[in-house]
């Protein structure tokens, strides 16, 4: 049994078993199954990219099994009957097993899922205002945004240990750093880009997958191309078609058609690490060269600019990543213009 398995069993025992369906006060199971196209859960989950939907499912799976006492799932669970209480108990008990970040994206998840089932004539306007009124879990500090920005140096020696490999892997590795560090993009984005996604002579990259099934163009920075058309020169001779970036087996063997996971980036970055021996450097995550470059980008473009690049659906989230604290208020204050005051005369 996996953790969050044993987590969602624990928070199970805390609800009264009840004695049969019959005897349930809100019985919340579906009398019968109904079409995918008119499930809100199904509805819901149909919207998101593959990477999500997994996360997601598992979301709204805990959310039914604390609902029915551990014997219903997403599919059985009749979503358009939940109400404010239920909502609150989901929260309270999340609230309880999981870290606020985790547990606020499993509310979100909920969420979604009561308004698919507004829109499929499942609940009333006012049972579906009421229901999501819950609140979010407060955010502590320093869960507001984890993990680190690199340095200049740390991706210098990341790019320079990659270049020094002359195999296939040594190639892709170096043009795939460069394009996380270079774009921000999210591993799974990176994964889901296709040949014909990247446009050489612009530097355009077409991320037609992203977070919540979303389209962005973002561009590759100049001085990052050069790694890219390398991989491309050899990634090209394979097959003109298939993932931008592809899997390569023992031997160095390139599999055009087999595209990679982003449980393959995080592990390639990760090995990557532990092969410099001149520093220790610290972990980082694939989500780390996005937070560097997010954070870099802010001291240079204007808000709305780096949410577009980064793909954030709104600006607060991209102002999580402003890590420029005392010294950038202090300078946009000295900006401030005003006259000089008189100088008072000495009589």
């Amino acid at each position: 049994m996996s953790d969050g398995e044993e987590r969602v069993k624990e928070s199970v025992s805390e609800l009264p078993p009840p004695e049969s369906q019959q005897d349930r006060a809100d019985p919340l199971f579906l009398a019968t199954p109904i079409p995918l196209s008119d499930h809100p859960a199904a509805v819901y989950l149909t919207s998101l990219s593959s990477g999500s939907q997994r996360t997601m499912r598992w979301a709204l799976d805990t959310i039914a099994s604390l609902l029915t006492a551990g014997t219903g799932n997403h599919l059985t669970l009749d979503w358009g009957q939940l109400r404010y209480r239920h909502c609150m108990l989901v929260r309270n008990l999340l609230k309880n097993r999981y870290a606020a970040v985790t547990a606020n994206k499993m509310l979100a998840a909920l969420r979604r899922t009561l308004e698919e089932a507004y829109r499929l004539d499942a609940m009333s306007a006012a049972d579906y205002n009421k229901a999501i009124a819950f609140p979010n879990l407060p955010l502590p500090s320093q869960q507001k945004l984890r993990g680190r920005a690199l340095s200049a140096s740390e991706i210098d020696l990341l790019l320079a240990l990659c270049e020094a490999d002359p195999s296939p892997k040594g190639v892709r590795d170096t043009a795939l750093i460069a394009v996380l560090r270079g774009t921000g993009m999210r591993r799974g984005e990176l994964v889901a880009l296709e040949m014909r996604d990247y446009e050489a002579k612009t530097g355009k990259l077409t991320i037609r997958q992203g977070k919540g099934g979303k389209f962005r163009e973002v561009y590759l920075a100049q001085e990052a191309k050069p790694w890219l058309k390398e991989w491309l020169s050899l990634r090209s001779q394979a097959s003109p078609s298939g993932p931008l970036f592809c899997r390569i087996r023992r031997g160095g063997h390139l599999h055009p058609e087999t595209q990679m996971d982003g449980g393959s980036i995080f592990r390639i970055l990760e090995e990557r690490r532990q092969q410099i021996e001149a520093m220790e450097m610290e972990h980082f995550s694939p989500h780390d060269l996005r937070r560097t470059l997010c954070s870099e980008l802010l001291e240079v473009e204007d808000i709305a600019t780096v949410q577009q690049i980064a793909g954030h659906a709104s600006p607060a989230t991209t102002v999580r990543y402003d890590r420029r604290g005392e010294k950038a208020k202090k300078r946009a204050a000295n900006r401030v213009g005003f006259r000089q005051p008189q100088t008072p005369s000495n009589e």
